[in-house]
């Protein structure tokens, strides 16, 4: 390798990073691509000869879907974690961990800079450029988007088509269907082109992990899901009687039976943490499962006041990682939190996946808090009905008390 200024790139091989390479080249830059499989489906091999035929001295492929289950999904999951009550955070959770991988690439490989093709206006530069800082203090960090030598000579998508067809880089979009997509074992993001307009429609073609409800089977797959400790540990098909406990075949399994189903889809317009409202469509199957079920067995486990503190904090969590504060002190304090939380958190839930939806079908936990006996209304079961009414009198009374005064202030 020369003795040019070494520079990893987070690299995907789409129109923005396979310009950035080409850029970085031409700035005097040796660069070294860094290109993270958490899960999506691409052709890695075909990534990598397109890599160094554009110029890279060096392209370096890490396996880290494991490690993005574990780390990242499972405690996602175990939190509830949900942004602006819809967003399951799929690319959220995935830039600290491609941050990490980026990071210990330009440790072993001595280089200073570390690069994205993160777009100036959007979240996911700060996602990795704060998870960089906080691993690797000292790094120096090239965002292209928002430097103006860049941003002014590349208005926008059109000027990297052109840039791309005088350099003869190979894209896997085209200005026809320019939308960005971003995928990983969790979900499938789209973003741009016409889908920037909130009001037009996301044609069908778009998605790629989920049916529409109308070509969805017409029966539903009943499943099994097992938690220990807030984490899913067992899938279980009823009417097949398969059985799946290894981690990632749980997931990836879970993400086909109810991609099939249709289940998952979101279309919404969210609040980026610069003050932009942007509009994204995600595809969420597997994780759109185990919210529901998680939940639900929280509800019939966790203690009530712990569950309602809980809740506050996950709202919480959810906002950092939104905004790329997976490695803080605040998050690492709420998610110890959350953790304690799960301790109880054991049991199975039966859920029926059809046409779009998750039902809820029965649950059932050794560590149930739930008593049938007490709460019957056809047997006693040891509950003495004087002390409900004490307590209806006493918040009668709160209750009567405010509303004169806000009768009288009227």
């Amino acid at each position: 390798m020369s003795d040019n200024e070494r520079v990893i790139l987070a690299y995907s091989g789409g129109l923005d990073t396979s310009c950035i390479l080409v850029w970085l080249i031409e700035k005097g830059y040796d660069v070294i691509c860094y290109l993270a499989n958490i899960g999506q489906n691409e052709d890695f091999s075909s990534a990598e000869a397109k890599a160094l035929r554009l110029g890279a001295k060096k392209i370096i492929i890490e396996d880290l879907r494991d490690s993005f289950l574990n780390d990242y999904v499972w405690p996602s999951i175990r939190g509830g974690l949900i942004y602006e009550d819809r967003y399951l955070l799929g690319t959220s959770l995935a830039r600290p961990c491609i941050a990490s991988g980026l990071v210990r690439a330009a440790i072993r490989e001595n280089a200073k800079f570390i690069s994205h093709g993160a777009t100036g206006k959007g979240n996911d530069q700060v996602r990795f450029e704060l998870a960089c800082y906080s691993l690797h203090p000292t790094v120096k960090i090239i965002a292209p988007w928002r430097l103006p030598e860049f941003f002014e000579r590349f208005v926008g998508r059109q000027a990297l088509f052109e840039y791309a067809a005088a350099n003869d880089i190979p894209l896997p979009v085209t200005p026809k269907n320019p939308w960005s997509c971003d995928a990983n074992l969790m979900h499938i993001s789209y973003e741009s082109g016409i889908l920037e307009n909130p009001d037009q429609e996301a044609p069908e073609s778009l998605y790629q992990m989920t049916s529409s409800t109308e070509t969805a089977p017409s029966d539903p797959t009943i499943l099994e899901i097992t938690f220990d400790k807030g984490n899913p540990v067992s899938l279980m098909n009823i009417q097949t009687e398969e059985a799946i406990t290894e981690q990632l075949a749980l997931f990836v399994s879970l993400n086909e039976i109810a991609g099939r189903h249709g289940i998952g889809r979101i279309d919404i317009v969210e609040n980026r943490f610069l003050g932009l409202k942007s509009r994204g469509i995600y595809e969420t199957p597997a994780g759109t499962v185990l919210y529901h079920a998680h939940l639900d067995l929280e509800a019939l486990t966790m203690d009530r006041e712990v569950r309602k503190i809980k809740q506050q904090l996950q709202q919480k969590m959810a906002d950092l990682v939104y905004c790329g504060f997976w490695f803080s002190p605040e998050f690492d304090f709420i998610r110890q939190c959350v953790d304690t939380s799960q301790k109880c958190v054991n049991g199975i839930v039966r859920v029926s996946l059809f046409k779009g939806q998750v039902r809820i079908l029965g649950r059932r936990s050794q560590l149930s808090l739930y008593n049938q006996e007490l709460v019957s209304m056809d047997a006693h079961g040891g509950y003495d009905p004087v002390d409900a009414g004490g307590f209806i009198r006493a918040h009668a009374v709160r209750l009567k008390e405010y509303y004169r005064v806000q009768t009288e202030t009227e």
